[in-house]
């Protein structure tokens, strides 16, 4: 049974994330996240541009909902193939299969190729971002977890700042290919201090091999992620549409009621104590937190007339506090259930507080206190719960756990937002409603928070209910 443990392994002296051992490898990974993270936001500026340009408005919302697909599936390969060869090569794989995303969508003729591209990106981001969280757990110790990942939080920041303006600019200076080519260019260079950093004789070693046993059920379990991936893209799809069409959705969570289950520690949807609680909490504050960012923008500019440049600012003081809430985890002076219930807690009154804003009696200037509010409920959560997930694992499950955890927060949040999307589309008040609805799921995660504490007794290999 895994334990949560502080101690280090392998004997490692504590010398910090930027210490000899490390600082290669912690310089280029945050390169390469933030390329990645730049690059999240910067398709979504573009992507009007591009469709445009490519006639392909019929094929808009796909170039998301099939990155994400892509990803669900990839997410769940990656994961076992970390356990079982380790992380270097689905690591190297995702960031090549990344590339030729790149490159595909940014020499697309038509929207099929750019979609193709799409699908490249999405695959190869699933593939690294698991993978990641093994490397994390082999290379560094385990108390330094807390500090590698709010140093990804802080990746985040400069590309939530100033990404979609300068996303905007090259689109209109320069045209939206170089939106994807320019990324391609510069990420070989972004890679290379991880490179020096991964060759280090000590790192080799404590990466060479696979630390899991081959298990049965792997292609069943790919057939499930496809299964999942289709009905998280289906409620996508059907969330903009009204009357009989939204039965479109209705079919996408029927799929993934059946499917999802599968892919999560058994007892997930019923918050059972240790890692099962551990996924829930990250898919509903997820899911709480970007489906009520997603409508701040619209929301303030729409009833309370704020330009695009002011209502985005509302979105930056948030990438703000989340980065700083996610360095104060890593302090390790707050104690996990004051860090996962006041998380939750700030994520609730943030989401709360984003509804009354609605109202013309209310300041618009509590939008933005709002939101500083939930960013930094997301920052103490979000990478303490990366951190819980790799401590209950046992070597040779870290991979498997850690793509529990994000197909979790990727599925959980699509449901979030389809259906606060089809209360926006569908009723009067749509913003209220959605704000709304965001603010129970965030008051849910609050509830079951104090359920981590308790490991799964009889080890952590995520269960599934095949």
């Amino acid at each position: 049974m895994a334990t949560l443990d502080e101690s280090p392994r392998h004997g490692d002296e504590i010398t910090g994330i930027f210490g000899p051992r490390h600082r290669a490898l912690a310089v280029g990974l945050v390169a390469i996240m933030t390329l990645v993270a730049f690059e999240y936001l910067a398709v979504a500026t573009a992507m009007p541009k591009v469709a445009a340009d490519l006639d392909g408005m019929g094929l808009y919302s796909l170039a998301f909902s099939g990155a994400m697909a892509a990803g669900v599936v990839a997410t769940v390969v990656g994961g076992r193939w970390s356990d079982l060869r380790g992380p270097l090569a689905p690591l190297w794989t995702g960031v090549a299969v990344f590339l030729a995303g790149l490159v595909t969508a940014g020499a697309a003729l038509n929207m099929e190729m750019l979609l193709a591209g799409r699908l490249f990106q999405g695959f190869g981001g699933g593939l690294f971002q698991v993978s990641l969280y093994v490397l994390v757990a082999r290379v560094y110790p385990p108390a330094l977890h807390p500090r590698v990942f709010s140093l990804f939080a802080v990746a985040w920041v400069l590309p939530s700042m100033i990404g979609p303006a300068v996303a905007g600019a090259v689109v209109d200076q320069v045209g939206w290919r170089w939106v994807f080519l320019g990324v391609a260019l510069i990420a070989v260079p972004a890679a290379l201090p991880t490179w020096w950093g991964l060759s280090r004789p000590d790192v080799v070693r404590s990466l060479a091999g696979g630390q899991g046993t081959p298990a049965p059920g792997l292609a069943r379990r790919v057939g499930w992620a496809v299964l999942t991936a289709v009905g998280a893209a289906l409620m996508q799809y059907g969330s903009g549409r009204r009357g009989a069409e939204m039965l479109i959705m209705v079919a996408g969570l029927a799929l993934l009621a059946v499917a999802l289950p599968r892919l999560l520690p058994r007892g997930t949807l019923r918050a059972a104590r240790g890692l099962p609680t551990v996924v829930a909490l990250r898919g509903l504050a997820a899911g709480a937190f970007i489906s009520a960012e997603v409508m701040v923008p619209l929301m303030l500019m729409e009833a309370r007339g704020l330009s695009t440049v002011a209502a985005g600012l509302a979105l930056t003081g948030g990438a703000v506090t989340w980065s700083f809430g996610s360095w104060l985890q890593g302090r390790g002076v707050l104690p996990r259930l004051v860090l996962l219930r006041g998380g939750t807690a700030l994520i609730t009154v943030g989401v709360a507080l984003m509804a009354v804003v609605i109202f013309e009696a209310v300041p618009v200037a509590l939008a933005y206190v709002s939101w500083i509010i939930g960013g930094l409920g997301m920052g103490l959560v979000y990478p303490t719960l990366s951190v819980l997930a790799l401590e209950l694992s046992r070597p040779g499950e870290q991979g498997h756990n850690s793509s529990a955890l994000q197909v979790g927060e990727q599925v959980f949040t699509v449901v979030v937002v389809a259906v606060t999307g089809a209360l926006f589309t569908a009723l009067e008040s749509g913003f209220l409603y959605s704000f709304g609805v965001a603010a129970l799921v965030a008051l849910a995660a609050v509830a079951i928070a104090p359920r981590f504490a308790q490991p799964v007794v009889g080890g952590t290999m995520v269960k599934t209910e095949v």
